[in-house]
């Protein structure tokens, strides 16, 4: 299994139709891989001290293979703080961010 991956889509107001197609690629991945739980893409808007926001997306090591066709970079563990699931079960969540508490 891999590492956990980001890939940057930029600038928030010019990142849907990228998005999209990635979203739409890896839900086919997704199901083509029977749903596993611990399999998942987060998204999240990251300004880091900017105006504008970045549109950053988390791939679970899972989602390794996937990440690295989209030439995802290996990345530490995000934080779940302010992530929303993008594809994956809603399972995954306690699966990969054991610290929260439910």
């Amino acid at each position: 299994m891999g590492s956990w991956r980001v890939k940057n889509l930029g600038d928030a107001m010019l990142a849907f139709d990228q998005q999209a197609s990635i979203e739409e690629r890896l839900m086919s991945g997704f199901a083509e891989a029977g749903r596993p739980a611990d399999m998942a893409a987060f998204i999240r808007h990251e300004s880091e001290g900017r105006l504008h926001c970045d549109v950053k997306l988390y791939f679970s090591p899972k989602a390794d293979t996937f990440a690295q066709e989209v030439n995802a970079q290996p990345c530490p563990k995000p934080s779940p703080d302010g992530l929303s699931l993008l594809v994956g079960s809603e399972d995954c969540w306690r699966l990969l961010f054991s610290e929260l508490s439910y």
